[in-house]
Protein backbone atom coordinates (compact mmCIF):
# COMPACT_ATOMS: atom_id res chain seq x y z
CA UNK A 1 0.00 0.00 0.00
CA UNK A 2 2.88 2.47 0.83
CA UNK A 3 3.35 2.87 -2.86
CA UNK A 4 0.48 3.37 -4.35
CA UNK A 5 -0.20 5.74 -1.26
CA UNK A 6 3.10 7.51 -2.42
CA UNK A 7 2.40 7.90 -6.11
CA UNK A 8 -0.99 9.31 -5.61
CA UNK A 9 -0.01 12.29 -3.54
CA UNK A 10 3.17 12.54 -5.37
CA UNK A 11 1.24 13.16 -8.63
CA UNK A 12 -0.82 15.45 -7.21
CA UNK A 13 1.61 17.62 -5.89
CA UNK A 14 3.45 17.74 -9.06
CA UNK A 15 -0.06 19.10 -10.86
CA UNK A 16 -0.71 21.35 -7.77
CA UNK A 17 2.64 23.06 -8.35
CA UNK A 18 2.60 23.52 -11.42
CA UNK A 19 -0.95 25.35 -11.68
CA UNK A 20 -0.88 27.07 -8.85
CA UNK A 21 2.77 28.99 -10.60
CA UNK A 22 0.49 29.15 -13.86
CA UNK A 23 -1.54 31.10 -11.59
CA UNK A 24 0.80 33.66 -10.02
CA UNK A 25 2.58 34.71 -13.06
CA UNK A 26 -0.96 35.72 -14.28
CA UNK A 27 -1.65 37.59 -11.33
CA UNK A 28 2.07 39.44 -12.00
CA UNK A 29 1.53 40.44 -15.94
CA UNK A 30 4.78 40.76 -16.53
CA UNK A 31 7.45 38.84 -18.70
CA UNK A 32 8.82 37.03 -15.51
CA UNK A 33 8.20 33.56 -15.01
CA UNK A 34 8.78 30.61 -12.32
CA UNK A 35 12.56 29.10 -13.45
CA UNK A 36 12.55 25.44 -12.99
CA UNK A 37 15.51 23.83 -10.83
CA UNK A 38 15.23 20.21 -10.60
CA UNK A 39 17.82 18.20 -7.88
CA UNK A 40 18.62 15.26 -6.30
CA UNK A 41 19.47 14.14 -2.82
CA UNK A 42 22.26 11.90 -2.38
CA UNK A 43 20.36 9.67 0.46
CA UNK A 44 17.46 9.11 -1.28
CA UNK A 45 14.90 11.54 -3.32
CA UNK A 46 14.91 14.99 -4.45
CA UNK A 47 12.80 18.18 -6.21
CA UNK A 48 11.52 20.76 -7.84
CA UNK A 49 12.42 24.03 -7.13
CA UNK A 50 10.64 26.87 -8.79
CA UNK A 51 11.34 30.43 -7.99
CA UNK A 52 10.54 34.01 -9.49
CA UNK A 53 12.51 37.31 -8.62
CA UNK A 54 12.39 40.42 -9.35
CA UNK A 55 8.94 40.62 -10.86
CA UNK A 56 7.12 44.13 -10.83
CA UNK A 57 4.04 42.12 -8.30
CA UNK A 58 6.17 39.22 -6.73
CA UNK A 59 9.81 40.33 -5.70
CA UNK A 60 10.87 36.54 -4.93
CA UNK A 61 8.57 33.54 -4.81
CA UNK A 62 9.27 29.86 -4.60
CA UNK A 63 6.71 27.07 -5.06
CA UNK A 64 9.31 23.89 -4.12
CA UNK A 65 8.38 20.10 -4.82
CA UNK A 66 10.46 17.81 -2.58
CA UNK A 67 10.25 13.86 -2.14
CA UNK A 68 13.10 13.25 0.13
CA UNK A 69 13.77 9.62 1.66
CA UNK A 70 16.29 8.34 3.83
CA UNK A 71 17.25 5.43 6.60
CA UNK A 72 16.64 7.45 10.05
CA UNK A 73 13.70 10.45 10.38
CA UNK A 74 15.83 13.10 11.76
CA UNK A 75 15.05 14.96 15.05
CA UNK A 76 12.55 17.50 14.20
CA UNK A 77 10.64 14.87 12.98
CA UNK A 78 10.29 12.48 15.72
CA UNK A 79 9.93 15.86 18.59
CA UNK A 80 5.97 14.64 19.33
CA UNK A 81 6.28 11.25 17.65
CA UNK A 82 9.16 9.69 19.84
CA UNK A 83 8.42 6.06 18.78
CA UNK A 84 9.27 6.55 15.13
CA UNK A 85 12.96 7.50 16.03
CA UNK A 86 15.39 5.49 13.98
CA UNK A 87 12.91 4.62 11.53
CA UNK A 88 13.08 4.58 7.72
CA UNK A 89 10.99 7.72 5.95
CA UNK A 90 9.53 9.12 2.71
CA UNK A 91 8.55 12.77 2.92
CA UNK A 92 6.85 14.49 0.31
CA UNK A 93 5.30 18.04 -0.24
CA UNK A 94 5.22 21.77 -1.54
CA UNK A 95 5.96 24.51 0.03
CA UNK A 96 5.54 27.98 -0.58
CA UNK A 97 6.54 31.32 -0.14
CA UNK A 98 5.51 34.69 -1.56
CA UNK A 99 7.23 38.26 -0.66
CA UNK A 100 5.76 41.16 -3.12
CA UNK A 101 6.63 44.55 -4.01
CA UNK A 102 4.11 46.42 -2.81
CA UNK A 103 4.17 46.77 1.03
CA UNK A 104 0.30 46.78 1.01
CA UNK A 105 0.70 42.97 -0.40
CA UNK A 106 1.18 40.23 2.41
CA UNK A 107 3.86 38.19 2.69
CA UNK A 108 1.83 34.13 2.06
CA UNK A 109 3.25 31.05 3.12
CA UNK A 110 1.39 27.97 2.86
CA UNK A 111 2.61 24.32 2.24
CA UNK A 112 1.40 20.45 1.98
CA UNK A 113 3.09 17.57 2.85
CA UNK A 114 2.73 14.12 3.60
CA UNK A 115 5.11 11.61 5.89
CA UNK A 116 5.53 7.97 5.32
CA UNK A 117 7.41 5.17 7.48
CA UNK A 118 6.75 2.63 5.59
CA UNK A 119 5.97 -0.97 7.60
CA UNK A 120 8.79 -3.39 8.92
CA UNK A 121 9.13 -7.03 9.91
CA UNK A 122 8.22 -5.40 13.14
CA UNK A 123 6.53 -2.68 13.07
CA UNK A 124 3.09 -1.39 11.28
CA UNK A 125 3.52 1.38 8.79
CA UNK A 126 2.85 4.84 9.64
CA UNK A 127 1.89 7.63 7.74
CA UNK A 128 0.23 11.28 8.24
CA UNK A 129 -0.55 14.73 6.48
CA UNK A 130 0.22 18.29 7.56
CA UNK A 131 0.54 21.49 6.04
CA UNK A 132 -1.32 25.09 6.17
CA UNK A 133 -1.03 28.22 5.40
CA UNK A 134 -0.66 32.01 6.79
CA UNK A 135 -0.80 35.86 5.93
CA UNK A 136 2.13 38.00 7.16
CA UNK A 137 0.54 41.77 6.04
CA UNK A 138 2.56 44.67 6.51
CA UNK A 139 0.01 46.83 6.50
CA UNK A 140 -3.38 45.76 7.83
CA UNK A 141 -6.74 45.46 6.40
CA UNK A 142 -10.02 43.71 8.40
CA UNK A 143 -11.62 43.12 4.77
CA UNK A 144 -8.57 40.78 3.91
CA UNK A 145 -8.01 39.04 7.02
CA UNK A 146 -11.96 38.33 7.33
CA UNK A 147 -11.66 36.97 3.50
CA UNK A 148 -8.52 34.60 4.48
CA UNK A 149 -10.18 32.97 7.18
CA UNK A 150 -13.36 32.55 5.13
CA UNK A 151 -11.24 30.44 2.93
CA UNK A 152 -9.70 28.25 5.59
CA UNK A 153 -12.81 27.73 7.37
CA UNK A 154 -14.32 27.28 3.83
CA UNK A 155 -11.72 24.58 3.04
CA UNK A 156 -11.96 22.59 6.32
CA UNK A 157 -16.34 22.51 7.02
CA UNK A 158 -16.56 19.53 4.10
CA UNK A 159 -14.32 17.46 6.59
CA UNK A 160 -15.22 18.44 10.54
CA UNK A 161 -16.95 21.51 11.85
CA UNK A 162 -13.80 21.14 14.78
CA UNK A 163 -10.99 21.63 12.06
CA UNK A 164 -10.95 25.27 11.24
CA UNK A 165 -11.24 26.19 15.38
CA UNK A 166 -8.73 23.78 16.39
CA UNK A 167 -6.47 24.35 13.46
CA UNK A 168 -6.89 28.65 13.48
CA UNK A 169 -5.43 28.01 17.14
CA UNK A 170 -2.59 25.85 16.03
CA UNK A 171 -1.69 28.44 13.82
CA UNK A 172 -2.15 31.30 16.32
CA UNK A 173 0.65 28.98 18.34
CA UNK A 174 2.85 28.09 15.87
CA UNK A 175 3.72 30.96 13.80
CA UNK A 176 4.52 33.26 17.44
CA UNK A 177 7.53 34.92 17.19
CA UNK A 178 8.62 34.07 21.27
CA UNK A 179 11.62 36.00 21.58
CA UNK A 180 9.69 39.28 20.25
CA UNK A 181 6.84 37.96 21.99
CA UNK A 182 4.19 38.97 18.95
CA UNK A 183 2.65 36.72 16.43
CA UNK A 184 4.46 36.82 13.02
CA UNK A 185 0.95 37.72 11.24
CA UNK A 186 -3.15 37.02 11.00
CA UNK A 187 -1.94 33.16 10.78
CA UNK A 188 -4.80 31.31 9.13
CA UNK A 189 -4.65 27.27 9.72
CA UNK A 190 -1.74 24.77 10.40
CA UNK A 191 -2.18 20.80 11.18
CA UNK A 192 0.55 18.42 11.60
CA UNK A 193 0.33 14.46 12.37
CA UNK A 194 -3.35 14.45 10.51
CA UNK A 195 -4.76 10.59 9.91
CA UNK A 196 -8.25 10.85 10.77
CA UNK A 197 -10.71 8.64 9.34
CA UNK A 198 -8.29 6.94 6.47
CA UNK A 199 -6.10 7.90 3.60
CA UNK A 200 -8.68 8.73 1.12
CA UNK A 201 -10.44 11.41 3.57
CA UNK A 202 -7.10 12.41 4.68
CA UNK A 203 -5.66 13.03 1.55
CA UNK A 204 -8.85 15.21 0.43
CA UNK A 205 -8.49 17.57 2.95
CA UNK A 206 -4.81 17.95 2.51
CA UNK A 207 -6.17 18.94 -1.28
CA UNK A 208 -8.77 20.83 -0.05
CA UNK A 209 -6.51 23.40 2.39
CA UNK A 210 -3.97 23.18 -0.91
CA UNK A 211 -6.20 24.67 -3.31
CA UNK A 212 -7.77 26.75 -1.09
CA UNK A 213 -4.32 28.96 -0.88
CA UNK A 214 -4.91 30.14 -4.15
CA UNK A 215 -8.50 31.45 -3.63
CA UNK A 216 -7.51 33.39 -0.15
CA UNK A 217 -4.50 34.71 -1.29
CA UNK A 218 -4.69 35.75 -5.11
CA UNK A 219 -7.89 38.34 -4.56
CA UNK A 220 -5.93 40.00 -1.62
CA UNK A 221 -2.60 40.15 -4.15
CA UNK A 222 -4.88 41.75 -7.24
CA UNK A 223 -6.61 43.99 -4.76
CA UNK A 224 -3.57 45.63 -3.43
CA UNK A 225 -0.96 45.18 -5.92
CA UNK A 226 -1.66 48.55 -7.46
CA UNK A 227 -1.89 50.81 -4.37
CA UNK A 228 0.27 53.70 -4.17
CA UNK A 229 3.82 53.71 -1.88
CA UNK A 230 6.52 55.12 -0.93
CA UNK A 231 10.06 55.23 1.22
CA UNK A 232 8.39 54.87 4.76
CA UNK A 233 6.14 51.94 3.30
CA UNK A 234 9.02 50.12 2.20
CA UNK A 235 11.29 50.87 4.79
CA UNK A 236 8.30 49.38 7.09
CA UNK A 237 8.17 45.92 4.94
CA UNK A 238 11.99 45.78 5.15
CA UNK A 239 12.11 45.99 9.12
CA UNK A 240 9.21 43.84 9.17
CA UNK A 241 10.60 40.78 6.74
CA UNK A 242 13.10 40.54 9.80
CA UNK A 243 10.89 39.11 12.03
CA UNK A 244 10.44 36.46 8.77
CA UNK A 245 13.72 35.73 9.23
CA UNK A 246 13.92 35.34 12.44
CA UNK A 247 11.13 32.61 12.79
CA UNK A 248 11.87 30.46 10.02
CA UNK A 249 16.10 30.64 11.00
CA UNK A 250 14.65 29.58 15.01
CA UNK A 251 12.03 28.08 15.28
CA UNK A 252 10.59 26.59 11.35
CA UNK A 253 9.67 23.28 11.34
CA UNK A 254 10.51 22.54 7.95
CA UNK A 255 13.57 24.72 8.09
CA UNK A 256 14.96 22.04 10.68
CA UNK A 257 13.27 19.27 8.92
CA UNK A 258 15.07 19.98 5.91
CA UNK A 259 18.82 21.16 6.89
CA UNK A 260 18.69 18.04 9.30
CA UNK A 261 17.69 15.89 6.61
CA UNK A 262 20.72 16.84 4.58
CA UNK A 263 18.05 18.61 2.08
CA UNK A 264 19.04 21.28 -0.46
CA UNK A 265 20.11 24.28 1.65
CA UNK A 266 19.33 26.93 -1.90
CA UNK A 267 16.00 25.39 -1.60
CA UNK A 268 15.05 25.21 1.85
CA UNK A 269 16.20 28.96 1.94
CA UNK A 270 14.47 29.92 -0.74
CA UNK A 271 12.04 31.54 1.97
CA UNK A 272 14.43 34.21 3.21
CA UNK A 273 13.05 37.51 1.30
CA UNK A 274 15.78 39.04 -1.38
CA UNK A 275 16.07 42.20 1.24
CA UNK A 276 15.75 43.04 4.46
CA UNK A 277 16.62 44.87 7.57
CA UNK A 278 17.31 45.29 11.25
CA UNK A 279 16.73 48.53 13.46
CA UNK A 280 18.12 48.90 16.69
CA UNK A 281 15.08 48.91 19.62
CA UNK A 282 12.64 50.70 17.23
CA UNK A 283 9.28 51.06 17.54
CA UNK A 284 6.20 52.80 15.66
CA UNK A 285 4.49 56.59 15.98
CA UNK A 286 1.16 56.56 17.70
CA UNK A 287 -1.23 56.36 15.98
CA UNK A 288 0.35 55.54 13.11
CA UNK A 289 -0.52 52.67 10.22
CA UNK A 290 2.65 50.70 11.59
CA UNK A 291 1.49 50.96 14.90
CA UNK A 292 -1.92 49.80 13.75
CA UNK A 293 -0.18 46.34 12.41
CA UNK A 294 1.10 45.68 16.30
CA UNK A 295 -2.18 46.79 18.07
CA UNK A 296 -4.89 45.43 15.67
CA UNK A 297 -3.35 42.87 13.47
CA UNK A 298 -0.41 41.30 15.32
CA UNK A 299 -2.61 39.84 17.68
CA UNK A 300 -4.86 36.28 17.81
CA UNK A 301 -8.09 37.94 16.66
CA UNK A 302 -11.84 35.75 15.68
CA UNK A 303 -11.36 37.24 12.35
CA UNK A 304 -15.22 35.80 11.52
CA UNK A 305 -16.52 37.21 15.02
CA UNK A 306 -14.80 40.60 15.05
CA UNK A 307 -17.17 42.14 17.09
CA UNK A 308 -16.89 39.86 20.40
CA UNK A 309 -12.61 39.75 18.73
CA UNK A 310 -13.02 43.76 19.53
CA UNK A 311 -14.50 42.80 23.53
CA UNK A 312 -12.44 40.54 24.59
Amino acid sequence: MSVEKLEAVRGYLLQFQALLCSELETEEASNKRFLKDEWSREEGGGGISRVIENGNVFEKGGVNFSHVKGSRLPPSATATRPELTGRPFHATGVSIVIHPNNPYVPTSHANVRFFLAPATDQLDEVWWFGGGFDLTPYYGFEEDAVHWHETARAACEEFGDHLYPNFKENCDRYFHVKHRNEARGIGGIFFDDFNEVDFEHSFGFMKSVAEAYGRAYLPIVAKRKTMEFGPKEKSFQLYRRGRYVEFNLVYDRGTLFGLQSDGRTESILMSLPPEVSWKYNWSPEKGSREEELYETFLRPRDWLNLESSKLS
